[in-house]
């Protein structure tokens, strides 16, 4: 029976809130029912939601919105089977695959949703597609944005992103990727790539690679909740703990990463009393069952680590730079990259004088590995500002000025640069 609505109620937006909020499930469980085909399921569900701002103006709201988004979509899916040749061939397959596609509503809405959601995870980021593929995808099926919202995110055009998901679309039907939870003897490999995927979201959403924009707090938020949902099916693995602490302690400190007219802040000057405690104790609480798993710490846990290091200080004077180039170097051995090599010197420069970490970046830079990376250039004229060297400080600054492409940050340096002209 449907649920009414309230007078009023504008049920287009209600519909909208519904998918925001459900279409990662709903389409999750539409795959499993159609035997993983992507894209029938992604037709049925359009086609339910059209019928459904018809039938909920007229009728309500059903009681459960997403159970009648999933029946109605089902229909609609072999209603259009009925009007293909190969019907009768392919409901047999479907019957055979997912036995509950022939479920009443309410049986629906029983099944294992959760279970839907994991096996499109890691079908969504099987190591046979490419790594931008696995995002794109992810974030269009788990995380339902539309594909001009990914194209925008990831500064691409929108027929490079159409054109990337329909090709991970087809590479997931040629390669005849099943829609399941690996073995457990697969399971430490893949879900490596499920992890590192839901960071490149939630990265993308921290600090934005370009636009207007420096903190994309809707990715972030997606990022979260995927995370959340691997973290609740593969409970007691350090790296799925790991990963949701350093989402939550850096997302807690989102409203003061830029100030009220949308500018950079760096963090030793962020009001820590903007910092949200919830999810700091949430993290630091995740941060230690991470660590305390009984195995060496992976680079998400020791990542979480050094943020909880920030995240306990309650100044920026009290941070314990020790521990944290100590949880570097614990980190450059688990995960020898450039990016942690970057940091690590930055770190032993807090640590341990200017100099020390100076050194490091001379023989980061030396290696070519960040030539096209800003912050390069950028911790080096700090670094150099401090021992005196301000004109080669300044040069630095104008090469990290050339490689910058995000506005907020661009600003930031600008800003930064003028300082040190004036001998601030």
């Amino acid at each position: 029976m449907p649920g009414g609505t309230e007078r009023g109620e504008n049920v287009a937006a209600r519909l909208e809130r519904v998918v925001r909020d459900e279409s990662g499930r709903i389409l999750a469980t539409l795959i499993g029912l159609l035997g993983g085909d992507f894209d029938r399921a992604e037709e049925a569900l359009q086609e339910a939601l059209a019928v459904a701002l018809a039938r909920w103006e007229r009728d309500g709201v059903p009681a459960n919105p997403r159970a009648w988004l999933i029946s109605t979509a089902r229909h609609k899916a072999l209603d259009r089977l009925r009007r293909e040749s190969n019907f009768e061939r392919k409901r047999d397959e479907l019957r055979a695959e997912t036995p509950a596609a022939s479920a009443p509503e309410q049986e629906l809405e029983r099944q294992t949703v959760v279970d839907d959601r994991l096996r499109l995870i890691f079908t969504c980021c099987h190591p046979a597609l490419a790594p931008e593929a696995q995002v794109a995808l992810a974030l269009r099926t788990l995380c339902g944005l539309t594909t001009e919202e990914i194209a925008r995110a990831f500064l691409v055009p929108l027929p490079t992103m159409a054109q990337r998901l329909v090709r991970a679309k087809a590479k997931i039907r040629a390669a005849r990727i099943p829609y399941r939870v690996p073995e457990e003897s697969e399971l430490p490999e893949r879900l490596e790539a499920v992890l590192r995927t839901i960071y490149l979201i939630f990265n993308e959403g921290y600090a934005a690679t370009g636009g207007d924009r420096l903190v994309r707090t809707e990715l972030c938020g997606e990022a979260i909740r995927l995370g959340r949902i691997v973290l609740a099916l593969l409970p007691r693995r350090s790296e799925a703990i790991g990963l949701v602490a350093l989402m939550l302690l850096h997302h807690a400190r989102r409203r003061a990463r830029v100030d009220a007219a949308g500018e950079l802040v760096r963090l030793a000057d962020q009001e820590r009393a903007l910092w949200e405690t919830s999810a700091l104790r949430e993290g630091l609480a995740l941060v230690e069952e991470a660590l305390g798993a009984g195995r060496p710490p992976g680079p998400f846990a020791l990542q979480a680590a050094i943020v909880g290091v920030h995240a306990r200080a309650a100044r920026a004077e009290e941070t314990d730079w020790r521990a944290i180039a100590a949880l570097y170097d614990l980190l450059w051995r688990a995960e020898p990259s450039p990016v942690v090599a970057l940091n690590r010197a930055v770190a032993r420069a807090e640590a341990f004088g200017a100099a020390v970490g100076l050194a490091d970046l001379d023989a980061l830079r030396a290696s070519g590995a960040l030539d096209r990376y800003h912050l390069l250039p950028a911790a080096r004229a700090e670094l150099l500002a401090r021992v005196g060297r301000r004109a080669e400080a300044l040069a630095e600054l104008d090469a990290a000025l050339a490689l910058v492409s995000q506005e907020t940050e661009r600003r930031f340096l600008v800003r930064r640069r003028a300082e040190l002209a004036d001998g601030a």
